[in-house]
């Protein structure tokens, strides 16, 4: 099978698409679509996401230097998508919705967004200018999750209902095509 070699771009695919919620001493909670998010650290837990520095968000984020990403399920897909179209600067994004803003538990400012499945509280640690998208790096310091998706204190991402993004697509996941340690397979056949 041969290889078509195309322009270098952000071709990493799916990716998460999250809710950021925030707010700061000078702003009313904003929510903005994120989809350039993901893992950079366990111990201690932490997460990234991207912003441009355009964004309303993003000077809210970086002078409260706290966030929520909240995880929305499938059925939240056009609120979600409806956040990142406009600009909080003039929409009170959680009134259109309707969602309801709910008191964090370690943070100062920034609200969950309570009608999503899982809400995890960050303190931003680092900022780091990449050229079109700002990168925040925070410490998730709370995790919340409604009760009927969590199982021996961990989330039942299936009943969570979580939404990818590619091309332009929202989708959701799919049935799962293995567990981690399925390449026990391989190497078993190496000895």
């Amino acid at each position: 099978m041969s290889k078509v070699q195309l322009p270098a771009g952000t071709g990493l695919f799916p990716v998460p698409a999250v809710m950021i919620s925030c707010a700061s001493v000078d702003a009313g909670p904003d929510i903005v679509t994120v989809a350039w998010t993901g893992v950079v650290c366990s111990e201690p837990p932490m997460v990234s996401i991207s912003l441009r520095e355009s964004r309303h968000s993003h000077h809210i984020i970086a002078d409260s230097r706290e966030f929520v990403l909240n995880i929305p399920s499938e059925e939240q897909v056009a609120a979600m998508d409806y956040c990142g179209l406009v600009s909080g600067r003039d929409h009170d994004k959680f009134k259109e919705c309707g969602f309801t803003a709910e008191k964090p538990s370690k943070l100062g400012y920034a609200p969950l967004i309570k009608e999503c499945p899982v809400n995890l509280e960050c303190k931003v640690h680092q900022v780091h200018n990449l050229g079109s998208h700002n990168v925040f790096i925070a410490e998730v310091v709370a995790v919340h999750a409604n009760e009927e998706i969590v199982e021996n204190n961990r989330v039942k991402h299936d009943a969570a209902k979580p939404i990818c993004y590619a091309g332009s697509t929202y989708y959701a996941l799919g049935q799962p095509v293995a567990r981690v340690g399925a390449g026990k397979e391989i190497k078993n056949r190496q000895a």
